[in-house]
């Protein structure tokens, strides 16, 4: 579980480690004659109020009857170009911002040799992902250096340690730099604290790192600290900014206090005391799920594993895989914590003041893409900060709905920041995605249905659902084709024209009323809402159509171009992550069909979605084929995904595919091992979570498993299928004894009691 290198890191994107509390991230680079510690702070944002023309991406002027001039053209013609749709639409967008660069760190080693000049031996850069620490070491002039990062939730701050072993021996200067230049630099007793206004919308920023010293001498500059002849030295870094998740005017306290009582707090416990909580937090995490199959300890670094890697059965190939599972449940710990902003296109890390794409929230897939992994590879406590922020939306979605739409509810379009941006832009094909709301609220219920939290769905989920549906109730559009109720205009993401009825479109939002009437009836309320809902489904356009070729259709229309192999293959929503399409029917058949066509191509993100289409339809050698197509051309040397450029959803969205491959529960039975590859023939995997507050352990041996087990939250019917299940087995509980379940081919159904374990051992053939 440990990425390493012989080398240190000479870019940030491919090369540099990665460590995060959530709120900070850092990127560490492992120099030998002075090392760059690159960090953020993820609510440090240009943008939003205070800068110039910000509009929240509402229409500037009013446009009545615009859109139901866009209908009526659609209707009449069938589709429109993204291109005239976006020039009645749409808008220049204005204040929008983006996500900043904090700084960086720099550590300038007195007397240090430069790498590989120097005469430096032994050199390893690494990142332990179970103990989430990075760390350098090396020997120079008879003397071995030692480096250790980490970034603690606990205490809300970045620690590093040098040491080396002989007394003396440990000299640098600590400096700090900005790609901004806007802070303002003082130093005192050893603490460094940058501190500024950022130019654009006047957000109040600000760090601080304290340097203390073992040995040796600390003096103090006016914008650096040097140590001297140390033993080891230790420093503490905390950063804030005066953000406030609360629309409209997303603001709150300056920074000054929290960031001092972090650094302070932390100044006051010994290096051992913060490394051993930090250790504690994350590992209450990180071990509850291992994944083993079959791999070994590589004995090359971690960059030349990759590039050595050939997709085959190899156990290098499998360390490799099971390296980049784990490292996608570790960058989701790193960089989503409670209190903190959600996950963003590259996760907490950011290197830029002008990062792709802004390094924003988009909601046509990446932002949910994000956080498929949570629930299943048992991360829950990581989607806090999404539901916050899902919530937060909902007043400036208010808006937007009334003032654009005329409707009820809350709505958010194709991509968002930090202060509630729910309207348009101008950007043809990416500024309309009126379902992104009704897409984000399903990872919410899908969290109720893999705890079974009443509270939660009542409290969090179902208000939040409920806006959601309110808005498509007003604004779905009856097509004069059929009289079926659609979305118009509707937009696939993204290419081709504007139409009504695209099959993504329906989908959503045929899931999002689905979800709703059902957390509405387990709720036991708003019957009056519940006949509204029930009414609009009955007359929906489900989505669902089979092509001339038997593919699904993309369009309502028969519009599917056979050579057709764009990224998106957004009509697929159905099958994964929505649950309409089921495998083994027709409609998954059809899904097989416009997989097979679009091919195994695309950028890293849709690689990745490709991995978990593959498992739903349970054909793991197809699923196994593009996980190999994501680590050989669309992963980096330091595993960060590239689209390219990096963007963290594809190491999210693959790990998610690994666990669909092993474990899958979407529909009212938990299936084991369900698309597992060739590749993989014997290992195991435990703390996988299922639907139904369900926790599986997993053995197999030889392609099918040899031992499951399933610790039941609740009491009730509980459904396995496992291809064991028809063969010789019994079923034990916790104690032992022998349990008797219903029986129907490969599902069994065991009357679980909450808190009781049960395995289903394989028998051997007489």
């Amino acid at each position: 579980m440990t990425l390493w290198y012989d080398r240190p890191a000479a870019d940030w994107e491919t090369q540099a480690l990665p460590i995060g509390n959530g709120a900070l991230g850092a990127t560490v680079f492992g120099g030998v004659g002075g090392e760059r510690i690159q960090f953020n702070e993820k609510s440090l944002w240009t943008g939003g109020p205070g800068a110039n023309g910000y509009d929240f991406g509402n229409w500037t002027s009013p446009r009545p009857d615009a859109i139901a001039e866009i209908r009526a053209r659609i209707d009449r013609d069938g589709a429109m170009s993204p291109e005239a749709v976006a020039a009645r639409l749409g808008q220049p967008r204005s204040g929008f911002g983006a996500y900043q660069a904090f700084g960086d760190l720099w550590l300038d080693m007195h007397d240090g040799p430069e790498f590989p000049e120097g005469a430096v031996t032994g050199y390893r850069r690494e990142l332990d992902l179970r103990e989430a620490v990075a760390r350098v070491g090396y020997t120079a002039n008879g003397v071995t250096h030692s480096r250790e990062y980490f970034a603690s939730h606990p205490g809300n701050v970045v620690v590093g340690r040098l040491s080396a072993d002989r007394g003396g021996e440990v000299s640098f200067t600590l400096r700090t730099s900005s790609p901004r230049d806007d802070g303002q630099v003082s130093v005192s007793e050893g603490r460094l604290t940058v501190r500024g206004v950022l130019a654009d919308n006047g957000m109040m920023f600000e760090a601080q790192v304290q340097v203390i010293a073992r040995g040796g001498t600390r003096t103090d500059g006016t914008d650096e600290i040097t140590v001297t002849g140390a033993d080891s030295a230790v420093f503490v870094l905390s950063a804030g900014t005066d953000y406030s998740d609360v629309y409209p005017a997303y603001r709150t306290a300056d920074p000054h206090a929290t960031v001092t009582e972090a650094v302070d707090g932390a100044s006051r416990r010994s290096y051992e005391e913060l490394r051993a909580e930090h250790r504690a937090d994350h590992r209450r995490l990180f071990d509850r799920v291992g994944l083993d199959l079959g791999q070994r300890t590589p004995a090359v670094p971690t960059d030349r594993l990759r590039a050595a890697y050939t997709g085959g059965a190899s156990a290098d190939d499998r360390a490799l895989e099971t390296m980049f599972f784990a490292y996608g449940r570790y960058l989701l710990i790193a960089s989503s914590r409670e209190g903190s902003l959600p996950a963003n296109l590259q996760g907490v890390w950011n290197d830029s003041i002008d990062p792709p794409w802004a390094a924003d929230y988009h909601v046509n897939i990446n932002l949910q893409m994000n956080y498929w992994l949570a629930e299943q590879t048992n991360l829950a406590e990581t989607t806090e900060p999404y539901d916050r922020y899902i919530r937060s939306l909902v007043a400036p979605g208010e808006r937007t709905a009334r003032e654009m739409f005329g409707a009820r509810g809350w709505v958010v379009h194709n991509e968002t920041n930090p202060f509630g941006f729910t309207g348009v832009h101008d950007w043809a094909t990416a500024f309309w995605f009126p379902e992104a709301a009704a897409w984000l609220t399903l990872r919410m219920y899908d969290r109720y249905r893999f705890s079974g939290d009443i509270e939660y769905l009542r409290e969090t989920a179902y208000p939040v659902m409920k806006g959601a549906a309110e808005f498509w109730l007003d604004t779905l559009h009856t097509d004069p084709r059929d009289g079926g109720l659609v979305v118009s205009p509707g937009y696939s993401p993204e290419h081709g024209d504007f139409t009504a009825g695209a099959s993504m479109s329906q989908q959503i939002v045929f899931q999002l009323l689905t979800d709703t009437l059902e957390a509405a009836k387990t709720l036991r309320t708003d019957t009056a809402f519940q006949a509204e809902v029930t009414a609009a489904l009955a007359t929906l356009d489900p989505g669902i159509r089979i092509g001339c070729r038997g593919q699904l259709q993309e369009w309502k229309k028969d519009l599917d171009d056979p050579g057709d192999t764009h990224r998106h293959v957004s009509h697929l929503f159905a099958l994964h992550p929505g649950r309409q399409i089921v495998a083994g029917t027709p409609e998954a058949e059809a899904a097989r069909i416009s997989l097979t066509a679009r091919g195994d191509g695309g950028t890293g993100w849709s690689k990745a979605w490709k991995i978990n289409f593959w498992a739903r339809l349970l054909d793991g050698d197809r699923a196994h084929r593009m996980l190999v197509e994501q680590l050989g051309g669309s992963t980096l040397d330091n595993l960060w995904d590239t689209h390219p450029p990096f963007q963290i959803d594809g190491n999210f969205g693959a790990t998610s595919g690994m666990a669909e491959m092993l474990l899958q529960s979407g529909h009212g039975t938990v299936h084991v091992l369900p698309a597992l590859p060739s590749a993989w023939p014997t290992g195991s995997v435990t703390g996988l979570r299922a639907r139904g507050d369900v926790t599986v352990d997993v053995s197999w041996r030889d392609g099918d498993a040899d031992r499951v087990t399933v610790h039941a939250g609740t009491s009730g019917p509980l459904r396995v299928r496992a291809a064991m299940v028809g063969g010789r087995h019994h079923v034990e509980d916790e104690r032992g004894g022998i349990v008797t379940p219903r029986r129907d081919g490969d599902v069994i159904t065991i009357d679980a009691e909450a808190g009781g374990s049960y395995t289903i051992v394989k028998l051997a053939v007489p």
